[in-house]
């Protein structure tokens, strides 16, 4: 699809004010597990494989699409498989979309992943944080969303924030009461290819996408360096 925006909402607390938002600027609103219940104007609802039956939509109502990982594994795989682009639903639901979509834009809302310590952490209340897990994927969370926003430049999409608050996502931030048709940022395209070398040279591509049955075959280090390098294309540092 060409010219294409995408938005993609996730469950911080901020997310139920999408409800009150005129979202007929973006061609696709993707929401992520319980993002759904605050989002009325969703066209995509995307979830993992242990995500509670009876916490899904009882029924999609026509014209909308329900999206599970026998749909997303295989756009995942295509830009590297899960361990690279990091193990949480943010990153897949915006791999997926790169690949459904082919947009020119990759709007984020509310996928902040940011969890205070008192408080709701999530717009329902308290929720188990996904990346908080103890998961060698996602240790470096910045730099995952670095390597998110390359693949996605290499096919001409910006990615943008539309969130106002602190965010762990590094992107520019944009106006959510218009579709923003940004450039994709500046980046080092050598220091990049290198990061990319470096996965390739580490092979750590688990087909199935349950890349949790082999952790033990992940080295840490191998990893870390790989993150170095995709900060570094965007001068930061771990």
């Amino acid at each position: 699809m060409t010219n294409t925006t995408v938005l993609i909402v996730g469950s911080a607390p901020s997310a139920p004010q999408v409800a009150s938002w005129d979202v007929s600027s973006f061609d696709a609103v993707v929401v992520i597990n319980n993002a759904w219940q605050a989002v009325p104007q969703w066209t995509h609802f995307i979830h993992p494989e242990d995500f509670p039956p009876e916490r899904r939509p009882q029924a999609i109502p026509q014209g909308r699409v329900q999206i599970g990982a026998d749909v997303y594994v295989e756009s995942q795989n295509k830009y590297g498989g899960f361990v690279y682009a990091g193990g949480t639903m943010a990153f897949t639901s915006a791999y997926w979309a790169l690949d459904a979509f082919r947009p020119k834009v990759l709007a984020f809302y509310a996928c902040d992943m940011i969890y205070p310590k008192t408080g709701a952490t999530h717009f329902y209340g308290s929720g188990a944080a996904d990346p908080l897990r103890k998961d060698p994927t996602l240790v470096s969370l910045r730099a995952k969303a670095r390597r998110l926003q390359v693949l996605a430049a290499k096919q001409s999409c910006a990615v943008v924030n539309l969130s106002t608050g602190d965010s762990v996502l590094p992107y520019p931030r944009a106006d959510a009461k218009g579709a923003p048709h940004p450039r994709p940022q500046f980046y080092d395209s050598d220091v990049a290819n290198e990061a990319l070398w470096l996965e390739q040279q580490a092979d750590y591509f688990v087909p199935s996408g349950r890349y949790w049955d082999h952790i033990d075959q992940f080295d840490a280090d191998v990893i870390a360096s790989i993150d170095a390098a995709w900060l570094r294309a965007f001068d930061e540092t771990l």
